[in-house]
């Protein structure tokens, strides 16, 4: 059984870049809520569902139909994104027979997002997207169709085989997600077991008696971010002043292991592309 794991690297892109990756992300952001207004409108009018497929067979004439839209992105980058709504269809249809055998509330229907709340495309490595990995001491790049080639940097080893990139900004920082498939390499055998207990006064309780405290990151912080919201909520909508303590709230909530990479490993088949 092979596994992925997916390693986030800090990507760098130049201006005329960014603009590119921006425009990228609302042409996708148009798809996936045109994809989903067609869903709602078929169900609503005719009582029929939408597949994943026939949404698919659809792309060739979208792209011929606007060449200079749709037409100049990734074909399968696009049939990612259509997946990513059918894995949001198909996570609303698990809640909506789990809520009903167990009398809980409805859960939400997949909504239309905003630009500001689609964040990442994903691609296939080599059809859309070619990844470059670092040499001795150099950057490594990403290319992607539509935006080109950004630099990357790539603080550690990629293992196996690279099967798909992703593009990602957070607020004003942009990420590329590197997803590799690789054989799974058991520990070595110590001779010792421990049984860990996750909580929440304590991280983590071990049985050999180790015992690791809550570092509670969220409450160091807390009194920064409640003033920043008092002022923003003060701020005029659309100002300058109202930019800046929204781009400071925005550092004040990244993770800060998102700078220092993060590997996500996953059994094979298990990987969700719509992670926003």
């Amino acid at each position: 059984m092979q596994v992925r794991r997916a390693y986030v690297f800090r990507a760098y892109p130049t201006c005329p870049q960014k603009g590119r990756a921006v425009r990228l992300l609302r042409d996708h952001c148009d798809l996936y809520n045109a994809a989903l207004e067609e869903c709602r409108e078929a169900w609503r009018m005719r009582q029929e569902s939408v597949s994943y497929g026939m949404q698919s067979a659809q792309l060739k004439d979208i792209r011929a139909a606007d060449p200079g839209g749709q037409g100049r992105h990734s074909f399968t980058a696009q049939q990612q994104t259509l997946r990513r709504l059918s894995d949001a269809f198909a996570g609303f249809f698990g809640r909506a027979r789990n809520a009903a055998g167990s009398g809980g509330s409805k859960p939400g229907y997949p909504r239309f997002k905003p630009y500001s709340r689609f964040r990442q495309v994903r691609f296939v490595n080599g059809d859309g997207a070619r990844w470059i990995p670092a040499g001795r001491g150099g950057w490594a790049h990403a290319t992607f169709q539509a935006v080109g080639s950004v630099k990357v940097r790539q603080h550690r080893q990629v293992p196996g085989t690279v099967t798909a990139l992703q593009l990602k900004r957070e607020h004003r920082r942009w990420y590329v997600i590197v997803i590799a498939e690789t054989e799974p390499a058991p520990l070595p055998a110590t001779g010792r077991e421990v049984g860990v207990d996750v909580g929440v006064a304590r991280f983590l309780t071990a049985s050999d008696g180790q015992v690791v405290d809550n570092p509670r990151f969220l409450a160091t912080s807390a009194e920064v971010i409640a003033d920043l919201e008092r002022r923003k909520a003060r701020a005029r909508p659309g100002s300058g002043n109202r930019k800046r303590i929204r781009r400071a709230l925005a550092r004040e909530w990244r993770p800060s292991a998102t700078g220092a990479g993060i590997s996500i490993t996953r059994p094979r088949g298990c990987w969700s592309a719509a992670a926003t």
